[in-house]
């Protein structure tokens, strides 16, 4: 993997990890698109890669949302209730994908990191997507709670909803966000809440991968093309997480739901249209 490489990945990654366009899904077809992953090793390091990466994306949450960083932090020193109860919160519904990925992180490796499982969770996500608005009218919810309201049910069902985003393609941000807002939270504060939530998972994730995988990089890609991949993800992420926010302030999520559905339908027509 070259160094220029290395960034397209980090641009990947930075730009989807939080958009619900599935930043594992955009990986895989990315790597692919790249002809990555030719030999075992090769592909291996990568795959670990793609998910170390990550940590790029953290640093650019944290950064943007320190002021919540800080308020939890006062909250686990029991000088802010209201920072306690958020960080109770995003543990509570870190444990379930948690639990469920430790269970059965092997078995959806094997049989879902591939192009064709991705385009059916692009689509079926799209069609999710148009479908919440719809479920908002029937639920006849106006608003929503805001963040520092959040309860330990909404939590644990934003929870369960990240489970859905095990399977690739499906979009950690997605599922949280309309998990969130089916729990009853407000727009801003599901998207606000999902963001938080990815500090967990991905820092999870990432760490994992780092400490199994990370003596395999090295010695596959070196250090340079991982450590530039790391900062164009760190970038990236710092300007989608801000061009989201303010987007969302006058826009819905309509137009990711299009956009997973039409890029659904490119990638089936190439994979079935074009040789392998």
């Amino acid at each position: 993997m070259t160094a220029l490489e290395a960034a397209v990945l980090g641009v990947v990654e930075g730009v989807t990890e939080y958009l619900p366009v599935s930043s594992t899904g955009h990986l895989i077809l990315a790597q692919h698109l790249l002809g990555l992953g030719a030999g075992e090793a090769e592909k291996q390091a990568a795959g670990a890669y793609a998910i170390c990466i990550q940590g790029g994306a953290i640093l650019a949450v944290l950064g943007l949302y320190r002021h919540r960083v800080r308020q939890m932090g006062a909250g686990l020193l029991g000088r802010d209730p209201g920072g306690s109860r958020l960080a109770q919160c995003l543990l509570l519904a870190f444990l379930p994908a948690a639990a469920f990925g430790f269970l059965f992180g092997d078995c959806i490796e094997k049989h879902l990191f591939g192009l064709w499982p991705v385009v059916a969770a692009w689509f079926l996500g799209g069609l999710a997507i148009l479908a919440t608005p719809r479920l908002h009218r029937a639920r006849k919810t106006s608003g929503g709670a805001a963040l520092d309201a959040i309860t330990v049910r909404q939590a644990l069902w934003i929870g369960l909803a990240q489970c859905l985003a095990l399977w690739p393609g499906t979009s950690r941000s997605l599922a949280t966000i309309l998990g969130g807002i089916l729990a009853g939270l407000g727009l801003p504060a599901a998207v606000e809440f999902s963001f938080l939530l990815g500090v967990l998972t991905l820092g999870a994730a990432t760490a994992y991968q780092a400490v199994q995988h990370g003596p395999l990089i090295l010695a596959t890609l070196g250090w340079f093309a991982p450590a530039v991949g790391f900062l164009a993800a760190t970038v990236s992420a710092a300007v989608a997480v801000r061009w989201l926010t303010c987007y969302l302030q006058r826009g819905g999520l309509e137009p990711f739901g299009y956009y997973r559905i039409l890029l659904a339908g490119a990638t089936a027509f190439a994979l079935l249209a074009l040789p392998p």
